[in-house]
């Protein structure tokens, strides 16, 4: 039997690729996260905390914010 010899991609060319991968997600998923935050920004019974002064962003600023919050799990394992 032959020993097999694997070629492993510099640390480098692997963070790239994967930073492009995000990217690549983030982009086909970030119109789903932006309609939940539209849902969620016209949902009725939405009122601010208590003791916290209200922070407010943009639809697409929270959508963005949703989506970078969420993909990382992708990546895991």
């Amino acid at each position: 039997m032959g020993v097999v010899m694997q070629r492993s991609m510099p640390a480098s060319s692997r963070l790239h690729s994967e930073a492009v991968q995000f990217r690549i997600i983030l982009a086909a998923t970030y119109p789903f996260f932006l309609a939940a935050a539209l849902v969620q920004r016209f949902r009725p019974g939405t009122a601010p905390r208590r003791g916290l002064p209200p922070m407010r962003r943009s639809v697409f600023g929270e959508a963005k914010a949703m989506a970078v919050s969420a993909l990382p799990f992708a990546f895991m394992g």
